[in-house]
């Protein structure tokens, strides 16, 4: 009797672990496979949920909490409700409108009117970001007696993405702000320090808090919009030695499928249009991982990190200094994008 009555403790027992065990969702890890890829893959935030996720798996953990490829493991419950507040306070949130323009101030007030061309990106959700800004200018090029700041260009740059990507339907996200500056098309962009984070968050004077800030903006953002097609992009402008011009090219994570994907796209692009329009010179612009630049590692969405050109070189600064030429750049990204969209 005894015996019986302990058998029966036994089986509860291991049956409410195995009810339990399988009320979760199940996944079989990857070569290549990080806690944090893992993760991100199934729409879940690692900030949040790589606790449970260790708690669940602790018996399956490897050596600095790596994983083993081939074996099973258990997600967490994702059961964060988005926050209602939160979800009102997308001052900078650039989404398409009924009718055939939409209204956009951060744009400034020649572009604030924004065409609705076509519905090719509905659906789709970007987050740009333009590099440094706040404290940080980035880096500097001499040009005549002015000086060039990287922040100035790759924002402009954005935001006439932003702009482009909005007129074919996308929602889109800048995550850099200035609504002081908005698009310009003077040749030397006046270097200020006030863009903000999104939403409204004074830049951190820390530069890996800066990155942090951004990155978990989007993941935030990622996460309210589970499910959806969506893709992050951070531009930059590179500073090599003054006599080396570099083409654009493109960085990637190493385990992104979705990333790389996209970046080939945006390549493809620019490689076809350098051939049309300067049919002389041979494109050499590439698309690499660099998988240890923190937006990558640690952006939620399939990330491309873009590198305009090398903001000291006289060739180079030619491109910047345009504003036809920064438009060419937003359009032709624009149009990798939805070369990339098209074949989702």
């Amino acid at each position: 009797m005894r015996v019986s009555f302990l058998l029966l403790i036994l089986y509860t027992f291991s049956t409410q672990a195995f009810s339990q065990q399988a009320s979760y969702p199940q996944v079989v890890a990857k070569a290549g496979d990080g806690i944090y890829l893992l993760l991100r893959r199934h729409g879940l935030d690692p900030s949040v949920h790589l606790a449970p996720f260790l708690d669940l798996n602790k018996e399956n953990i490897g050596k600095g909490n790596s994983l083993y490829t081939g074996r099973t493991y258990l997600l967490p419950i994702d059961t964060a409700e988005p926050n209602p507040a939160e979800a009102k306070a997308e001052p900078a949130t650039l989404k398409v409108t009924s009718g055939l323009t939409a209204t956009i101030p951060l744009f400034g007030k020649k572009y604030e009117r924004v065409e609705i061309l076509d519905q090719q990106l509905k659906g789709a959700v970007y987050y740009l970001v333009s590099g440094h800004g706040g404290p940080d200018p980035g880096a500097i090029g001499k040009y005549g007696s002015h000086m060039l700041a990287e922040d100035e260009y790759a924002y402009d740059v954005t935001a006439r993405l932003a702009r482009r990507l909005m007129q074919h339907g996308a929602t889109v996200y800048m995550i850099m702000q200035d609504e002081n500056d908005g698009i310009r098309d003077e040749a030397i962009l006046k270097i200020d320090r006030d863009e903000v984070n999104y939403s409204a968050q004074k830049v951190s004077l820390d530069q890996r808090e800066r990155l942090h800030q951004r990155t978990s903006a989007i993941n935030k953002l990622h996460a309210k919009h589970k499910g959806a097609y969506q893709r992050m992009l951070s531009i930059h402008v590179d500073s090599r030695s003054k006599g080396q011009k570099i083409d654009v090219f493109f960085y990637h994570h190493k385990n992104s499928l979705l990333g790389q994907k996209l970046a080939d796209a945006i390549h493809r692009t620019f490689t076809t249009n350098y051939r049309q329009h300067q049919p002389n010179r041979e494109y050499s612009g590439t698309v690499s991982d660099r998988s240890s630049l923190y937006v990558i590692k640690y952006s939620d969405p399939p990330t491309v990190f873009i590198e305009l050109g090398n903001i000291k070189n006289d060739l180079d600064q030619r491109r910047f200094v345009s504003a036809n030429n920064r438009q060419a750049l937003a359009n032709w990204i624009a149009e990798g994008i939805i070369s990339d969209f098209r074949a989702k």
